[in-house]
C-alpha cells in the first residue's frame, strides 16, 4: 500500500510540474491579400505579453507561447492587423492581411446601405483612410475633414476654431460634397452644408473614411457634385476589450476617452460604449476657446445566421469661439488676432475694465444626438436586405451682436465692461436695435446685446436596399430612400449686459426680457417660446421620397454597371413674424443616372470609364424670395440644376508599387445663387453716401461652372519597414457663359428688376487651389516604434474680391494666393509595461510654423494656423 501511495505522489508531482511549464506552439504563413505573396518581417506577438516572433523570407513563423490558450496579434506595416485565438498547439495555415487602403473588412453590419467602392466591381476614383490612421492623425485638436487632407483634389481650410474648417473636393465646397454616416445623409437639408463641429466626435468612433471623388458609388440621389465622403461608424464590437486614452496639446488642450466592448456573448448580444471630454483655452488664435463631449452607445444582436441588428446613439455636444476672416493688414500685424472676444469678469479698477474669463460674441454651440437602427437579413445565399432607420435632433446655434452700441478696447477686443457701463446711462434700461439715447454730457450712445440665431431640427429617415445575384455574373440592387425634416429658425437673447429688456424686435412689439444660455446641453430643452423670440421666426418642412436601382455584370476581366435614382422633394415654409402662415407646398422631381465599364488585365492593370447625369432639386434657401421673412416663391420658379460628370481611370497593381490615375470633367449648369448687398435706389442718387442705400437680394440664375482635371495617387513599399505614398492633382475650375440677375428688396420682397452680367467664361473659381500635391512616408524604426510624415503643397488659389457681397460670382479675377506647403510629423510607439499594452502617439502639425495666407472670402482673409501639436497615451485592455 505504501508503494502505491508513493507512486501516486510521484505521478501527481510530475503532472503538476508538467502543467506548470506547459506551453503551446503556434505556426502559420503570413501573406498580403493584394498579391497573395509572403510578407517577410511581419510581427507575431502573443497578446498581453512581450513574447513574439517575426516571419521569415517566406512569410513563415513559429512561436512558442507562454500560455496554453490565448490570442496572437499579426501585423505588418501598411496592412491591417489581425487578432487570432489559439487553444493548444495551433497551425493557422495561411494568414491573409489586407492593405490599409481598403474598408472592405470593417463593415460589420449595414453593408447593403453603406456604399463603399469595394462593393462594386467597376472602379471609381477613391481614396481610403483606415481606422488606425484616423486614430493616429485625426483625433484631438484637428478638424474632421482633415482626415482626408492627404489625398488628391482635397483642400481643407478655415481651421481657425474647433469645428469651423471647410472642405473642398475637386473645386466644390462642402455643400456639394455628400457626407454619409453609415449610409445616412448628413448634409443640411436647407442648403446642403455640413457643420463639422456637430460631428466632432465621429473620429473617435469611425472604423474608416472613404472619399469617393466625382460620381462615386452611392446609389442615393445625393449632393455628390464634387464627390462623397463616406464615414463608417463602428457597430457594437464582437470582440471583448476596451481602452483608456489621455491626450494633451497646445494651448491647454486636454482630452480624455474611455471605451469598452463586451464582445458578443453566446446568446448573440454585444454592447459597446464610449465617453469622451475635451477642452482648450484656444485652438491657436486668440478667443477660439472650446469644450465638448462625445458619447456613443451601441447594442448588437445576432439571433441566428440570417439576421443581424445594431442600434447606436451618439452625440458630440460642444461650444467654441469663432474666428472669421480679417483685414489683411490686421493679420500681417498679428496672425492670432480675433476681434470677437473679450474679458467678462475680474474688474481692474486701475484700468477700468475686466481682465479675466473670456467669452466671444461669436460663439457656436450645438448638440445633435443621432440614432440609427441597422438590420441585415440574409434571405438566402444570393439575396440580402439591408436597412437603416435613423433620426437626429439638432439643438443650438450661433451667437452674434445685435444693436449699435458695441464698445471696444484700445487693442480692438470687445469691452464688455464698457458696454455694461454704457447701458447704465440708458434712461429706461430698455434696449432697441438702432435706437440711440443721449447721455447727460450730450454724447449719443447705442445699445448692444448678444443674440443667438437658433437652428433646431428634427430629421427622420429610412434607407433600405435589396440586393440579389443572378447566376455567377449578375448583381442587382433596388431600394428606397425616405426623409422627413422639420427645421425651426429664430433668434433669442443670450445676454442683455445690464439692460432690463429689449424692445421693438418682436412681432407683437413685446419687450423681451428672457435670456438663454449658449450651452449645448441646455439647448436640448431650454430655448425661447414664441413671445420670447426676436428679429425672425419661421419653420420649414422638407420631405423626400426616393427610389434607386443598380445592376452590374462582372467577370474576372470585364465589368459594367448601370445605376439610376428618382426622387420627389417637397418644400413648405411657415412664417410666424412676417408673412404669417404657411406657404403653398411645392413638389419638385429630380433624378440621376450613372453607368460605367472596366477591364482587368491579369489583375495588374485595370481601365475604367464612368459617366453620369444629375437633375438636382434646388436647395430650399434658394427658392424663396427671402427665406427669413417671406412665404413667396421666386418667380419664375427656380429650376433643377444640371450636372454632368465623366471620368476615366487607370489602376496599376505591380506588387510593391501601386498607382491610380484619373481624368475627370464636371459640368454644373443652371445654378441659382442667392447673395445680398445694397443699391442706391434714390430718385436723386447719392453716390458718396451709402447710409441711405437699400438692402437687396440678388438671385443669379443660369450660373455654370466647369471643373476638369487630372489626379495621380501612388503607393510604394520599398521594404517591409518603409511605406511611401504621394499624389498630384491639377485642375481647371472656371465659370462659363452669362448670368441673369434678378434683384429684390430685402425688406419688402418687392421685385426691383433684372440685368444680365458680362460673359464670365474663363473667370476662375475662387477660395480653392487648382493644384495640389503631397508626399507621405511611414518608417518602422524598431519593433513597436514608427515615424510618419506628410507634406502638402497648395497652388493656384484665386483671391476673392473683398466687397462684402456674400456669395455672388465674381466677374473677373483679382489675383492669387501665394503658393505654400505645410509639413506634419508623427511618432507611434507600441510597448508593454508589466504585461499591459500601451501606445504613445505624438503629432506636430505645421512643423515649420508656416503662417501663410490660406484663402479669402468676400469679407476678408484667412491665414493658416501656426504650429500646433498633441500627444496621447492609450492603454488597451
Amino acid at each position: 500500500m505504501r508503494k502505491i501511495t508513493q507512486m501516486l505522489l510521484v505521478i501527481a508531482a510530475f503532472l503538476f510540474s508538467a502543467s506548470s511549464v506547459a506551453q503551446s506552439t503556434v505556426t502559420g504563413t503570413v501573406v498580403g491579400s493584394d498579391l497573395n505573396a509572403p510578407l517577410p518581417g511581419a510581427n507575431v506577438i502573443e497578446r498581453g505579453t512581450s513574447n513574439g516572433a517575426s516571419t521569415d523570407f517566406d512569410g513563415n513563423f513559429s512561436l512558442n507561447t507562454e500560455a496554453t490558450s490565448g490570442s496572437i496579434v499579426v501585423s505588418f506595416v501598411g496592412y491591417g492587423s489581425l487578432i487570432l485565438s489559439f487553444d493548444g498547439d495551433t497551425d493557422f495555415g495561411t494568414i491573409t492581411l489586407d492593405p490599409d487602403n481598403t474598408l472592405e473588412e470593417v463593415v460589420v453590419i449595414g453593408s447593403g446601405v453603406i456604399d463603399l467602392a469595394e462593393n462594386r466591381q467597376t472602379p471609381i476614383a477613391v481614396s481610403t483612410v483606415t481606422r488606425s490612421e484616423i486614430q493616429e492623425k485625426a483625433i484631438g485638436n484637428v478638424e474632421v475633414p482633415e482626415i482626408i487632407k492627404n489625398t488628391p483634389s482635397v483642400f481643407v481650410s478655415g481651421q481657425t476654431g474647433f469645428g469651423d474648417g471647410q472642405l473642398f473636393l475637386r473645386g466644390f465646397d462642402n455643400s456639394n460634397i455628400a457626407v454619409l454616416l453609415n449610409g445616412q445623409p448628413g448634409n443640411a437639408q436647407e442648403d446642403g452644408r455640413i457643420f463639422w463641429s456637430n460631428w466632432a466626435g465621429v473620429t473617435d468612433i469611425a472604423n474608416g473614411v472613404q472619399v469617393q471623388r466625382g460620381l462615386g458609388s452611392s446609389k442615393l440621389a445625393i449632393s455628390s457634385v464634387g464627390g462623397t465622403m463616406n464615414i463608417v461608424m463602428k457597430a457594437a464590437d464582437r470582440n471583448k476589450g476596451g481602452f483608456i486614452r489621455f491626450m494633451g496639446g497646445n494651448d491647454s488642450y486636454v482630452k480624455g476617452t474611455v471605451a469598452y466592448d463586451t464582445g458578443m456573448n453566446d446568446k448573440g448580444w454585444a454592447f459597446s460604449v464610449l465617453l469622451d471630454h475635451w477642452q482648450a483655452h484656444r485652438k491657436w488664435s486668440k478667443g477660439t476657446f472650446g469644450q465638448g463631449q462625445n458619447y456613443y452607445f451601441a447594442v448588437g444582436y445576432k439571433p441566428n445566421d440570417t439576421h443581424a441588428l445594431n442600434f447606436l446613439i451618439t452625440g458630440a455636444p460642444q461650444f467654441h469661439g469663432n474666428k472669421w476672416s480679417q483685414r489683411l493688414s490686421t493679420l500681417e500685424r498679428d496672425p492670432k488676432f480675433n476681434q470677437h472676444w473679450g474679458y467678462t469678469e475680474g474688474f481692474d479698477s486701475d484700468r477700468e475694465t475686466y481682465t479675466s474669463e473670456i467669452d466671444s460674441e461669436r460663439r457656436n454651440y450645438y448638440h445633435k444626438p443621432v440614432a440609427n437602427l441597422n438590420w441585415d437579413w440574409d434571405i438566402n445565399e444570393t439575396t440580402q436586405l439591408s436597412s437603416v432607420l435613423y433620426a437626429s435632433w439638432g439643438r443650438g446655434g450661433g451667437t452674434g451682436p445685435r444693436g449699435d452700441g458695441r464698445v471696444r478696447t484700445s487693442d480692438g477686443q470687445v469691452d464688455y465692461y464698457g458696454i455694461e457701463q454704457q447701458h447704465l446711462g440708458d434712461p429706461d434700461g430698455i434696449g432697441n436695435s438702432g435706437d440711440y439715447f443721449i447721455l447727460d454730457d450730450g454724447e449719443e450712445e447705442g445699445n448692444y446685446i448678444r443674440r443667438a440665431s437658433v437652428n433646431n431640427h428634427q430629421w427622420y429617415g429610412l434607407v433600405s436596399n435589396l440586393s440579389t445575384e443572378f447566376g455567377e455574373n449578375w448583381d442587382f440592387n433596388v431600394g428606397v430612400d425616405l426623409r422627413m425634416y422639420t427645421g425651426d429658425h429664430f433668434r433669442q437673447i443670450v445676454d442683455l449686459y445690464g439692460l432690463s429688456g429689449w424692445a421693438n424686435d418682436n412681432v407683437d412689439d413685446t419687450v423681451v426680457t428672457a435670456t438663454f444660455d449658449a450651452d449645448p446641453w441646455a439647448a436640448l430643452s431650454n430655448f425661447a417660446d414664441g413671445n420670447e423670440r426676436i428679429d425672425y421666426d419661421y419653420s420649414e418642412d422638407i420631405n423626400y421620397q426616393g427610389v434607386f436601382t443598380q445592376v452590374e455584370y462582372a467577370t474576372e476581366k470585364f465589368s459594367a454597371f448601370f445605376q439610376g435614382a428618382l426622387s420627389n422633394q417637397s418644400y413648405q415654409r411657415e412664417g410666424r413674424f412676417s408673412d404669417i402662415g404657411n406657404s403653398d407646398k411645392k413638389n419638385i422631381t429630380g433624378y440621376n443616372v450613372k453607368g460605367g465599364v472596366s477591364y482587368n488585365i491579369e489583375n495588374t492593370h485595370k481601365l475604367f470609364a464612368n459617366g453620369g447625369y444629375y437633375s438636382r432639386q434646388p436647395f430650399l434657401d434658394n427658392i424663396f424670395e427671402n427665406i427669413r421673412r417671406s412665404n413667396n416663391y421666386i418667380q419664375p420658379d427656380v429650376e433643377n440644376e444640371d450636372i454632368t460628370g465623366i471620368e476615366l481611370g487607370y489602376q496599376l497593381n505591380a506588387g510593391d508599387f501601386k498607382a491610380n490615375i484619373n481624368f475627370y470633367y464636371t459640368d454644373w449648369d443652371n445654378r441659382t445663387i442667392l447673395s445680398g448687398g445694397s443699391l442706391d435706389l434714390n430718385s436723386v442718387p447719392t453716390p458718396n453716401d451709402d447710409s441711405d442705400d437699400t438692402d437687396v437680394n440678388f438671385f443669379d440664375r443660369g450660373v455654370r461652372q466647369v471643373h476638369r482635371g487630372f489626379e495621380l495617387e501612388t503607393f510604394y513599399n520599398p521594404s517591409n519597414a518603409v511605406r511611401l505614398n504621394g499624389y498630384v492633382s491639377a485642375g481647371s475650375f472656371e465659370y462659363k457663359g452669362t448670368i441673369q440677375r434678378d434683384i429684390y428688396n430685402d425688406d419688402t420682397g418687392q421685385f426691383i428688376g433684372s440685368e444680365e452680367t458680362n460673359d464670365l467664361t474663363g473667370v476662375k473659381i475662387t477660395t480653392v487651389p487648382q493644384f495640389t500635391a503631397g508626399l507621405g512616408a511611414r518608417v518602422r524604426v524598431t519593433d513597436g516604434l514608427s515615424l510618419d510624415g506628410n507634406v502638402n503643397y497648395r497652388a493656384g488659389n484665386y483671391l476673392d474680391e473683398i466687397d462684402f457681397s456674400d456669395s455672388s460670382p465674381q466677374t473677373q479675377n483679382v489675383g492669387r494666393v501665394t503658393d505654400y506647403s505645410i509639413t506634419d510629423l508623427g511618432l507611434t510607439y507600441d510597448f508593454q509595461l508589466s504585461g499591459q499594452e500601451l501606445t504613445f502617439r505624438a503629432n506636430v502639425f505645421n512643423v515649420f510654423d508656416a503662417v501663410r495666407l490660406q484663402r479669402t472670402d468676400v469679407f476678408g482673409y484667412i491665414f493658416t494656423n501656426g504650429r500646433t501639436y498633441n500627444a496621447s497615451m492609450r492603454y488597451r485592455f
